[in-house]
């Protein structure tokens, strides 16, 4: 590719495929973030100028541009880029994305002397595990709301997936006759509009009984090979993440930039508290650049045992102080400060756990 190329937005999405792109190829260099919205944006990102395009904009024809944006966005500026003389346009799709992230991660695990192991690819998960092998019984919740918006096109859920309505306890409606809800029993269903599709993994430590258990979201599945369980099993795996996203300027930083600030000073202080030998390392992680998103995992019981006894008290610390909040959105704190927790819990027992991760699709 050209050693300089654009990048057609300037949030979080495009400071991602810059950095991918950059580290992927170390001949290229961004020249500039293109913006043409009333959104308030900086002036440059780490020395890169961020310019407000219009009709008399002038921009170097032979450079690609990519289109960082949210899809939805992407026709609009890719006939924007052409009118302006670009002549190699690349839309950031959800493939090409994935496989940016892919390779970008490959090659930084490597360089640290680290293993980015897939469960797809069964070559790189090392030697055959000494455990006994035996017949497991497994679960993959899928969190669904009465709330949730329909999908495009209805999917069939995998053999090994059932649906668990979550925030049951908030409406009389039900997804399915007889189905699980995540009211039943011992439970947080009321708190459902915090803490999201954490009140069905809140259900599912204390009464799920499979020997694997996993979260998924009605949108969001792991693409998994058809013998991912007798994987876990052979090659001693105790949990599959989704494969980790980068974000900037940090974990941290980009929590703080995009949530209440507040809420992270207080996580992080009962980290301090409670747990301070964990603390430095908290501090490192999440001074790092990647995280698994989305909430979803899938991980031998004992072990999401171990996950929760952990976390959940770090997250109700929290939400008790901070209560609820009239926006919507950031009312989800709960759940957006787990993700960041979820993989400082695996990272910091590194040396505990064998964790693989998995690529996973999004249903419009």
């Amino acid at each position: 590719m050209n050693h300089k190329f654009y990048v057609f937005g300037a949030h979080s999405r495009a400071q991602t495929v810059a950095v991918y792109i950059q580290y992927l190829y170390p001949e290229a260099s961004i020249e500039a973030y293109l913006v043409n919205n009333d959104e308030k944006n900086a002036g440059c990102i780490n020395g890169v100028p961020v310019i407000q395009i219009d009709k008399d904009t002038k921009l170097h024809g032979g450079y690609p541009v990519f289109l960082g944006t949210r899809s939805v966005y992407h026709e609009n500026l890719e006939k924007i880029a052409r009118g302006l003389g670009i002549q190699k346009i690349y839309p950031v799709t959800a493939d090409l994305d994935l496989k940016l992230r892919n390779a970008y991660l490959q090659k930084y695990f490597t360089s640290i002397g680290k293993s980015f192991a897939k469960i797809n690819d069964i070559h790189t998960l090392g030697e055959k595990s000494d455990r006994e092998i035996f017949e497991t019984k497994a679960c993959v919740y899928v969190a669904k709301s009465v709330y949730d918006k329909p999908l495009q096109k209805e999917a069939k859920p995998a053999d090994y997936e059932k649906i668990i309505q979550v925030g049951a306890a908030l409406t009389n409606e039900r997804l399915e006759e007889n189905g699980i809800i995540d009211s039943a029993g011992q439970n947080i269903s009321d708190r459902n509009r915090q803490f999201c599709e954490l009140t069905g993994l809140y259900w599912i430590w204390k009464h799920a009984a499979e020997d694997i258990v996993g979260l998924v979201h009605y949108r969001r599945h792991f693409i998994l090979p058809k013998d991912w369980k007798a994987r876990m099993q052979i090659f001693g795996i105790d949990v599959i993440l989704p494969v980790p996203l980068y974000v900037a300027p940090s974990v941290e930083g980009n929590y703080r930039q995009r949530h209440v600030s507040e809420d992270w000073d207080i996580m992080m202080n009962y980290i301090k508290q409670h747990n301070p030998d964990e603390c430095k390392r908290a501090e490192e992680i999440f001074g790092g650049n990647l995280y698994s998103p989305c909430n979803m995992f899938i991980m031998r019981r004992e072990v999401l045992n171990d996950l929760c006894k952990w976390m959940f008290p770090v997250i109700e610390t929290v939400a008790a102080r901070q209560g609820m909040r009239a926006d919507v959105y950031q009312n989800r704190y709960p759940g957006f400060l787990s993700e960041r927790l979820i993989t400082l819990f695996f990272e910091m027992h590194r040396d505990r756990y064998k964790v693989v991760y998995a690529d996973k699709n999004f249903l419009p």
